[in-house]
Formats: C-alpha cells, structure tokens, sequence
C-alpha cells in the first residue's frame, strides 16, 4: 500500500460491507447517492425501506447462539485454565455481532442510530481482539486464573480501548468536535480509526497465535492442537477475503442481492468456533482425582 493510501477508507468502503463505513455520508446506507460501486438492495419493506443484508443478520443471530452454547460449555470445564477469560471473549464477540445486525446487516435505522451501533461495533471489535491476545498470556499462568485480579485487568484495560475507539468513532460520525470532519468527505481519510480499526487488531491477532503456538509447542510439547490453532487463523483470513476482495464481485453477480459480508460473517463465526476448540483441547475438564492411601483388606 502506497503511503498516500494510508488512512484512507474511500477504497475499502466503495468495495466492501465494512462498519465503520456508516460514519461517513457518501457510504451511509441512507444516503441516495451512495458512492458504492454495488449497493446492497436486500429486502424491499414498507415505507420505501429495506432490509439490506438478511443473510449476514440470520448468520449474526446463529453467532450470538452459537457463542452462548460455548459460554454454557465453558462453564462445565470447572477446571479449565483461563475459564472466566476465554468466557470474557465470548461475551465480546455476541456483543461484536449483535451490533452487526444494525451496522452490516443494514437493519432499516436511522442515520443517527446506526452511527450509535457503529462506534460500540468498532469499539468492541479492537476490545475484544485485545482479549483475545490476553488470553494467550492467561495460557503462562503470570497470574492465577479466573481471580478478580486477572479478570478486573483484562476487563478494565479492554474498556479503556472500547472507550477510546468508540469516542473516535462517535466524534467522526456525530461531529461533536470537528476534528475529524476533513475525513467525512474525499478519501476519507482518518489515521486514527486507520490505525484502530485497521492495524491494531492484525497486530492483536498475530501476537495471538505467535504466544499460543509458542505455549503449544514449546510449553506444552505438544502438535494437536495446532490443526485447530491453525484452522481458527485459515478461516479468519478466507473471511476478511471475502470481504475485502470478493465481496464487489458477489455484489454485482447477485445484482445487489448478497455480498462478501455474509460470507466474512460466517466464516469469523467459525474461526472463533475453532479458537475455542483449540483453548478447549489444551485445558483440562477436571483435576486429578486424588488417590486413597487406605488399606482395604
């Protein structure tokens, strides 16, 4: 990416289903004009409304279900390293996708509201990624697990990221302070969401899988777990293709019907499904029975 690219949302937003594209007018769903290179025309409602991205929504609506099942079977592993932590994540991504039933699915919102969705999105988006990476820190037992402390940390400094970005977020979007008014227009250029949104969780997510392959294998000396490690990763990434690369295709050859989001949609939900795999496959469910030193004759 050439340097007078950095920043600038123009491109991805034309190309792509993203979020934090609701904050800029020329790609608000409600704006006739769309810039757009294929709008999304969904399901035609009352009133002149539509229902842009179904798909995504129902696919949304199976995460939220799909993560609560896995919160419920968290539970069960009383004596799982990380529990509480890994439960924290998950509670972030049904927060995360509950969201992108406003913001990617294009649910029929006013302008004004789906910015609202569209700060808390991306402000859960860079939190919750940076759980993600403290877990893999939980896996080397620095602090005991599931105790206040190393919940309250983990909690509190992800909050401070939600706050921060989603105040970025909402001062673009709502214009409270006019700083970043010059991105709502042209290339739409904002470094600090450019750097929030689009840098910090690779950077997350690759401190992520570096800690827990080093735990797996050099901790742990183990190779199984790996194929779930490396599944989670594969599936993310065939996920943000279709959102960044495939997605205008699918747009155009389904006539507005469809796109990539769906699919990116889909596939997180099942990487986040494999993370939770691999977090399962190197815990224990339960501790060691203690062995009886009674003599029976």
């Amino acid at each position: 990416m050439g340097s007078t690219q950095f920043g600038n949302f123009h491109d991805f937003c034309r190309d792509s289903t993203l979020p934090i594209c609701n904050l800029f007018p020329d790609f608000s769903y409600s704006n006739p004009s769309n810039l757009a290179a294929c709008q999304l025309k969904g399901i035609s409602l009352s009133g002149g409304r539509h229902l842009g991205n179904l798909g995504s929504i129902l696919i949304a609506g199976l995460a939220i279900a799909v993560s609560a099942y896995l919160l419920w079977r968290s539970e069960l592993k009383q004596a799982a390293v990380g529990r509480r932590e890994m439960q924290v994540f998950l509670i972030g991504y049904i927060i995360i996708e509950i969201c992108e039933i406003f913001t990617v699915g294009l649910f029929p919102l006013s302008s004004k509201v789906r910015i609202a969705f569209t700060g808390i999105h991306i402000g859960m988006i860079i939190a919750t990624l940076w759980i993600l990476m403290l877990n893999a820190i939980v896996g080397y037992q620095l602090l005991d697990d599931g105790t206040p402390l190393s919940v309250g940390l983990i909690v509190a400094s992800a909050a401070v990221l939600f706050i921060g970005t989603g105040y970025i977020a909402l001062d673009t979007g709502y214009s409270w302070s006019g700083h970043f008014d010059s991105s709502l227009s042209g290339n739409n250029r904002n470094i600090a969401l450019y750097v929030l949104y689009q840098l910090a969780p690779l950077v997350f997510l690759f401190a992520f899988f570096i800690l827990e392959t080093a735990l797996v294998i050099r901790v742990l000396g183990e190779r199984k777990p790996m194929i779930y490690l490396g599944a989670a990763a594969l599936l993310f990434a065939i996920g943000q293709i279709f959102n960044y690369v495939i997605s205008i295709h699918i747009c155009n050859g389904t006539s507005g019907a469809i796109n990539g989001a769906l699919f990116e949609t889909l596939f997180t939900l099942l990487s986040v499904v494999m993370v939770w795999v691999f977090w399962s496959s190197i815990t224990e469910d339960d501790w060691p029975m203690p062995v009886s030193s009674s003599q029976y004759p």
